[in-house]
């Protein structure tokens, strides 16, 4: 799906999982909305959404947190195969961190990236008790 305003470049998934990427890192509200200003400026549509809770009860809420921030952000249209697209893409990158998050609780933040049919989703958690945290980023990519 061609959208108005893209930039003149092609961007395929590894830029746009780059994307979701720096996303996730950013440190504030602030920094997120600077860095979905200058990536719209490319052509690059993107949103973001923090998350906090014990992992193994949190996951459908997760999917369910980057599904409705990509529709309210206009990453994706509201529709049954854009919304099982970014529900795929959070579904595998969370399974890429969750032999370190069982039983544990996680905190940080969902990247998600779309140039027309490349979609990814990043999630930066850190893992852990107190100041005893792990960090983990998992990343999925799927094509709409």
């Amino acid at each position: 799906m061609t959208r108005s305003g893209e930039g003149s470049h092609d961007y395929g998934s590894r830029e746009i999982a780059t994307a979701a990427i720096k996303l996730a890192l950013t440190v504030d509200r602030h920094e997120e909305k600077q860095m979905q200003s200058e990536f719209a400026k490319s052509g690059i549509h993107t949103a973001a959404v923090d998350y906090g809770g014990e992992f193994i009860t949190s996951v459908m809420k997760i999917v369910e947190r980057a599904v409705v921030s990509s529709k309210r952000e206009g990453v994706i249209a509201d529709s049954h195969v854009e919304e099982g697209a970014v529900a795929g893409a959070t579904r595998e990158a969370l399974s890429q961190i969750m032999p370190k998050a069982l039983g544990l609780n996680v905190g940080g933040k969902i990247g998600i990236a779309r140039y027309r049919d490349h979609v990814s989703v990043a999630i930066f958690f850190g893992i852990g008790l107190l100041h005893l945290n792990e960090v983990s980023i998992g990343i999925g990519h799927r094509a709409v």
